[in-house]
């Protein structure tokens, strides 16, 4: 039986960067069928990501929040969402619990990978081929086609996130006058993603040299790190560089980022929505891969060093010599920013 696809439920992933990437799937569906309705249930901090994607009709708040069962408010929202009357479910994350809410909802196909034993709360079940689709985006963007077509690499169209005008409590700090830096030094996956602070302040140092502004930005965890950046710098003058971390909303990030000249980043969902941004990007790896979840973007510069232990995936340095971020040296990033195509 053929269901006709009008209106279409995504059970959005937990991580920012996750979320941008996300996008592709929404586009590529909107690229398909320009009048079906794509709704996306989110956890809440994802949420300003999704006010920013033109593609998504609305957004639902997860009622439970990450790692947490919730069996009865999965339930109830499931109930909840009968009156929508969807067409499709596309269920992002792997787990079980995931998949409740769209068979709560009674909504006739629901789709996703096969994990943790969904057989009956999916009844589309995609089998994953690693090999096949190497990218976290081209496994997000292939439920979006018929199972047939499931190992079949597509191409994806690119995130492009909506920026706004910076909220005017910022007008005081943005120095208009000078060019931009915008420093992502923090890391929610573990401090194995950190690039040192020592090095990200000798790159601030030397474009301040150069009469540029620099702003770092993270969630309150990485004020630690960005302080430390800050107390390298000896500056006599603090609106040269100044931390915002844990200072701003999700979506003052946004728009903060929007008027960067150069993001410097480590991998983080920070990343991907300065690539989403396509803001001039150096995204720097380290325990992680690229080849799974780069930046989205044609004006993203990547870089990785080889290291015997690596890319080793875990949290903290399990060598704890940390030589996979330590030995990419700020000279290194400042002749990408240095470049002979860029105009300082």
């Amino acid at each position: 039986m053929t269901i006709a696809i009008n209106k279409i439920l995504i059970v959005g992933p937990s991580w920012i960067g996750d979320m941008v990437m996300a996008q592709s799937l929404f586009k590529a569906i909107k690229a398909d069928n320009p009048d079906v309705i794509i709704d996306v249930l989110a956890l809440a901090w994802t949420k300003p990501l999704l006010a920013r994607m033109p593609e998504v009709n609305k957004a639902f708040t997860m009622p439970v929040s990450h790692g947490v069962f919730g069996w009865k408010m999965r339930k109830q929202l499931g109930h909840s969402l009968r009156k929508e009357h969807y067409d499709q479910a596309i269920v992002l994350p792997n787990s079980w619990k995931s998949a409740l809410i769209p068979w709560f909802a009674n909504i006739p196909l629901r789709t996703g990978w096969r994990g943790e034993m969904r057989y009956g709360l999916l009844n589309d079940i995609r089998k994953l081929d690693n090999d096949a689709l190497q990218l976290m985006v081209q496994r997000y963007v292939s439920l979006a086609y018929p199972a047939s077509q499931s190992q079949i690499a597509p191409s994806y169209p690119i995130p492009l996130m909506i920026a706004e005008t910076p909220n005017s409590k910022f007008n005081s700090i943005l120095n208009t006058n000078k060019k931009r830096l915008i420093l992502c030094p923090g890391a929610e996956f573990g401090s194995a993603k950190q690039w040192p602070a020592t090095h990200y302040s000798q790159v601030a140092k030397a474009l301040i040299a150069k009469d540029w502004q620099v702003l770092i930005i993270g969630s309150q965890a990485d004020e630690a790190i960005a302080d430390d950046i800050l107390s390298q710098l000896k500056l006599n003058t603090p609106p040269e560089a100044i931390n915002l971390c844990g200072k701003t909303e999700l979506s003052d990030a946004i728009d903060l980022i929007a008027t960067a000249d150069q993001v410097i980043s480590n991998d983080s969902g920070l990343m991907h929505l300065a690539a989403a941004l396509q803001r001039p990007l150096i995204a720097i790896y380290g325990p992680t891969s690229p080849s799974f979840t780069p930046p989205l973007a044609d004006n993203a510069q990547i870089v990785q060093i080889d290291v015997d232990c690596g890319p080793c995936f875990q949290r903290e340095c399990p060598e704890g010599h940390h030589r996979c971020m330590r030995d990419i040296k700020s000279n290194q990033i400042l002749s990408l920013i240095y470049s002979p195509a860029r105009t300082l």
